[in-house]
């Protein structure tokens, strides 16, 4: 990659790792599940992986979470995933998103569950991001929610958070934990810093990304 800055060669090499981790288990299975964060960090690393030669049609991908809005608006990780992954050939991946037409995120917990029951489990990698606040999915530390969020061995829950202006659906830490691989997806000097912060303690309650050190981990960070 010519002249490419930091964050686009962190991104380069997180597509060829994950489509790496995909080819594997489709040499052993029929379908395999992706999991991906939204946010402004994973566009390139989207981008990147659009490229990259994969059979898509076998190819399941879904988020760790989602805000309760109309894929139409600018704050959809679904409309992020489809505009900056599912183009080309990757377009013929199965996209399962975590939104309904209900009115709010606790009226389609039950419908956005059976979807998530019904993907490739164990995923074949987990790609989390992670906020300034030590959040990684929708789990956030002033959530009321977070306590069930970290112990629940349901799949999916709807979150309302105060520091967040909408509300949200996040997959569970327990299914989040429900895969091959884990990578963390983060940039900026500012994020390193919460992860160190992350690493010399335990409690998840303050910040939730603690919840994922206990697995192997593979972090991807760019200034």
């Amino acid at each position: 990659m010519m002249n490419a800055t930091p964050r686009e060669q962190l991104a380069e090499q997180l597509a060829e790792a994950a489509a790496e981790a995909l080819r594997r288990d489709l040499a052993q299975q029929e379908r395999a599940l992706l999991v991906l964060s939204g946010g402004s960090t994973p566009v390139p690393f989207f981008q990147a992986l659009a490229k990259q030669e994969l059979p898509w049609e076998r190819v399941e991908v879904t988020l760790a979470d989602e805000r309760w809005v109309n894929e139409s608006d600018e704050a959809s990780n679904a409309r992020l995933v489809r505009r900056h992954l599912l183009q080309g050939k990757a377009a013929a991946a199965s996209f399962v998103v975590l939104t309904t037409d209900d009115e709010t995120p606790e009226q389609g917990v039950e419908a956005v569950t059976q979807r998530i029951e019904a993907l490739t489990w164990p995923a074949s990698l987990v790609v989390l991001g992670m906020g300034g606040d030590g959040h990684t999915a929708s789990l956030f530390p002033d959530s009321r929610e977070l306590e069930l969020g970290l112990t629940t061995d349901a799949p999916v829950l709807a979150t309302r958070t105060p520091s967040q202006p909408q509300p949200r659906i996040t997959l569970s830490a327990d299914r989040l934990h429900q895969a091959r691989r884990h990578v963390l997806h983060i940039t900026g000097d500012d994020k390193r810093s919460v992860l160190a912060r992350a690493m010399s303690g335990d409690d998840s309650r303050e910040l939730p990304i603690r919840a994922f050190l206990s697995c192997p981990l593979a972090v991807y960070w760019a200034p």
